[in-house]
């Protein structure tokens, strides 16, 4: 769920090459709490180009830290896109063929309208003032970008983790809209374990004294309560056996117990320069939005969705790793099982990676074939239409 390779990642080369976010402003929607949200501004980034017919073009959605910067070196900070290796010429999302496109989600922190933005009723930020986002109100921003850019049918939605129920609520919200979809590590709707571990984390920046009840922009930032809640999230994207691999019991400094509370083992200090690092790269009132954003995410009971796309014309590549704890591969199985309750037409793989939860976003020779091989025959056979 988190940017794991973006991290400390600068001026690498790129297939891609430099890259620069773009963004769009439009009125406003009314959100699914019934509150407007007006106006809004979109930040993405495209790779590519968009055929003649306009029908080649991919949306890649982003998970909970991520951002527009899917691909290439950014033009802003010389970070390279957190799905580099999946994006450009004669990679997974070929950018020789495709039109890939990757927008920031609103309630974020990276371009897009969010709490740190100012409220033009105020003239300030809006902090706790932002309206509660869900995962159905980012699809339909999504959507309002996708107008203007002149497509009317997406050939493919894409991402992993939040940016899988993104997916999911395209093909529900927009089915008309979308000829194939790759959801990967993720689930149709948050179990209440899910909730806890975001709840925790929430309640850790709540209760830093610098949240100031999230009215803390140009005053001080709850830094120690971010950590803590990027610290939670780090061991579930992990897996046991990763931490094992990485970190197993080594100490950093002796092999003798310091016998107070300082941070001595390896993997405490790990998952404090993780925290320590978010904060300087993430908003704080941001992660409470996106998080409740992804408690909400409930697509319906599994007989009404079988109904909803009994015999729909859209193709699925469903992807789980059997090592993701966080959303485990039955998740998944739950997807496919509806899907093939409703004659639609899915394929479905569960990678071998003991990576745990971010294995999707880690290079892996499988995930990239099953979606290159996948999108090529999609596309043969759209051709043949």
């Amino acid at each position: 769920m988190d940017q794991l390779l973006i991290e400390g990642v600068t001026g690498k080369d790129s297939p891609v090459g430099v890259t620069e976010t773009k963004f769009y402003t439009f009125d406003g929607i009314t959100l699914e709490s019934g509150e407007k949200l007006s106006p809004i501004t979109v930040a993405y980034e495209t790779y590519g180009n968009l055929n003649e017919n306009k029908d080649n073009a991919i949306l890649i959605c982003h998970a909970l830290t991520g951002d527009a910067h899917v691909a290439g070196v950014s033009k802003e900070d010389g970070k390279l896109g957190w799905w580099d290796f999946m994006i450009g010429p004669g990679r997974a999302f070929d950018t020789d063929k495709y039109f890939v496109i990757c927008s920031n989600v609103i309630g974020g922190c990276k371009g897009s309208t969010g709490p740190s933005s100012i409220n033009p009723e105020t003239g300030v930020p809006y902090g706790m003032s932002f309206p509660v986002v869900t995962i159905k109100d980012m699809v339909n921003v999504q959507k309002r970008l996708i107008d203007y850019l002149g497509i009317k049918r997406l050939f493919c939605v894409a991402g992993g983790s939040m940016g899988g129920m993104q997916v999911l609520q395209w093909t529900y919200s927009y089915p008309e809209c979308v000829y194939t979809a790759i959801p990967i590590a993720t689930t149709i709707r948050h179990t209440p374990q899910q909730i806890a571990f975001n709840e925790v984390g929430r309640r850790a920046i709540m209760s830093d004294p610098e949240w100031l009840g999230g009215d803390y922009y140009g005053k001080s930032f709850p830094a120690s309560g971010l950590v803590v809640a990027r610290m939670i999230g780090h061991i579930t994207y992990m897996s046991d056996q990763s931490m094992k691999e990485k970190f197993g019991r080594k100490r950093k400094k002796s092999e003798k117990y310091g016998y107070d509370f300082e941070a001595e083992f390896e993997v405490e200090k790990y998952l404090k320069y993780r925290g320590e690092t978010f904060v300087q790269r993430f908003d704080a009132n941001s992660y409470l939005y996106i998080t409740k954003a992804i408690d909400y995410f409930d697509l319906g009971e599994n007989r009404e969705l079988i109904k909803f796309y009994d015999s729909r014309d859209l193709k699925f590549l469903v992807i789980s790793f059997s090592h993701d704890w966080l959303y485990p591969p039955y998740q998944s199985k739950e997807i496919v099982k509806i899907l093939k309750y409703a004659w639609v037409d899915v394929t479905y793989c569960e990678i071998s990676s003991t990576y745990g939860h971010d294995a999707f976003l880690i290079q892996n020779e499988e995930q990239e074939n099953l979606v290159r091989d996948f999108l090529k025959n999609a596309w043969q056979q759209k051709g043949k239409r």
